[in-house]
């Protein structure tokens, strides 16, 4: 069984505003899939659980069911594992999806890390909002 590193990042500017989701899979150190989409108007927080549920999802779907997580955000981090409640009444329905979908892992590990070590999903989150402001 191999580990997967899952990193994911969302980015909303102007919070709620145009927002973005990127994720980036690797597999013994190798790239091998990555997300970048736009999701509309949204608050950081919602792009941030959408960006580690999409990935997750793109998981389950491949039949890959054991992977270590990392993000940026410490909240999103603190309220999969439930050691944070979660207050804010956006945040409460996509809580409840990442948490079902947390259920279908044979290992799942989460793992807060610092923006640099977050670089390539920033910048896929990023570029799934240019490239939305590209088409209007």
């Amino acid at each position: 069984m191999t580990l997967l590193d899952l990193y994911a990042d969302g980015a909303s500017r102007s919070n709620p505003g145009p927002a973005g989701i990127g994720v980036v899979i690797y597999k013994k150190g190798e790239e091998i899939h990555t997300i970048s989409e736009y999701i509309g108007k949204a608050t950081n927080n919602e792009a941030e659980y959408l960006a580690l549920i999409k990935g997750l999802k793109y998981l389950i779907m491949e039949k890959e069911l054991s992977v270590n997580c990392y993000l940026d955000s410490k909240l999103v981090i603190e309220q999969a594992q439930g050691s944070y409640r979660v207050k804010a009444e956006n945040l409460i329905p996509l809580n409840l999806e990442l948490k079902s979908l947390i259920s279908q892992f044979h290992t799942i590990r989460f793992e807060h890390v610092p923006r640099e070590k977050n670089k390539r999903a920033d910048q896929l989150a990023n570029y799934g909002i240019d490239s939305y402001k590209g088409k209007e």
